[in-house]
């Protein structure tokens, strides 16, 4: 299935908007679903949107939030989410983080209490974007096994980091602590692809490649991946009082909803000294890594966030591919409220 990339934004706004979302949240989710799509990053596209709707239906997602801010310090400042859609509540966290670097030099922006984030790369490149660093991470219940154990300890915890370039686009990384992020096993169910070695365990704890009996992933790198995630719990949830861990293992009534912590840092470059000079050794970093001699079989030595660039200026030209369950199921959200699929590109 292949799809306009202004189609389906048109198309997930509109879900959004007839489960309640105001406007203009709903624009922020549909643009930042679809552009995960159209970097290539699928499984942080789309195909959450039935995921979404079902949590706006059991009142995990709230989606009239009162997102406000309970403490404002010159530096930094803490968000109370109000359950919010994850990419609202850091839409706002990040703007927060960038007008505060441009006062003290660095910002940061805390959000307690919201709902999954999706590619928080989009928010990092903000940041890129006004000439500053950007980092973001975010923190939720567990879901992913935790080094030596057969249950879920960690979460799956993503981080991005985004820098500016002169000539060379943003340098942009954006990652899981896990080996493969939930919804690229989601991804790999719904196109009925199998999955790579060591992505995940079933419900046994014992390894799996059948995307259908999945059930847990794993920490990328084992004890690395896995200290990164507990490590993301100590800065994004604790500091903010909502422990998201350590109540989920302990049975704690509150501990099942899906909740997450995040957190948003802005660096203004231009206070330590010249951002054009700063972009220009980012662009002569990304060159002079090419220059390395190429692996056997390696065609091109690429940069964070290269990949990406490409594919985002690919499938703007030739549409967005959906795998066939992906289509299935936002049909089945889509037929209840009266809402049209996409039009389907023409070959």
């Amino acid at each position: 299935m292949i799809v306009d990339a202004a189609e389906l934004q048109a198309f997930a706004m509109q879900l959004f908007t007839a489960r309640g979302l105001p406007q203009d949240d709903a624009e922020l989710i549909a643009e930042v679903l679809v552009w995960a799509n159209l970097r290539g990053v699928d499984s942080h596209g789309v195909l959450r949107i039935p995921g979404y709707l079902a949590r706006v239906g059991n009142g995990q997602n709230n989606p009239r939030p009162d997102i406000r801010v309970v403490t404002d310090a010159p530096a930094a400042a803490v968000l109370h989410a109000d359950r919010a859609f994850g990419q609202v509540a850091l839409g706002r966290a990040t703007a927060i983080a960038i007008a505060k670097a441009s006062n003290a030099g660095i910002g940061a922006c805390f959000i307690r209490e919201t709902t999954h984030m999706g590619a928080i790369g989009f928010f990092a490149l903000q940041a890129a974007a006004a000439g500053m660093a950007g980092i973001v991470i975010g923190a939720s219940r567990p879901n992913m096994i935790y080094p030596g154990a057969r249950r879920p300890g960690l979460a799956t915890s993503p981080i991005a980091v985004a820098v500016p370039g002169a000539v060379h686009a943003p340098l942009m990384l954006d990652m899981a602590s896990a080996t493969a992020s939930v919804g690229k096993i989601a991804l790999a169910r719904d196109a009925g692809l199998p999955l790579g070695e060591g992505w995940a365990v079933d419900a046994d704890g014992q390894p799996t490649t059948d995307a259908s009996r999945a059930a847990i992933p794993t920490p990328l790198g084992g004890h690395k991946g896995g200290g990164l995630a507990l490590m993301f719990e100590c800065l994004a949830s604790l500091v903010v009082g909502n422990p998201l861990i350590a109540p989920f293992i302990e049975g704690a009534p509150d501990g099942t909803r899906h909740m997450q912590n995040g957190l948003a840092i802005a660096v203004d470059i231009a206070r330590f000294g010249d951002v054009e000079v700063y972009a220009g050794e980012v662009d002569r970093l990304a060159e002079t890594l090419k220059t390395l001699p190429r692996a056997e079989g390696v065609d091109e030595i690429l940069v964070p966030g290269e990949r990406g660039d490409r594919i985002l200026e690919a499938r703007t030209e030739s549409g967005i591919p959906l795998a066939s369950g992906t289509w299935k199921r936002l049909r089945e959200v889509a037929e209840p409220l009266g809402i049209a699929m996409p039009q389907l590109r023409q070959a």
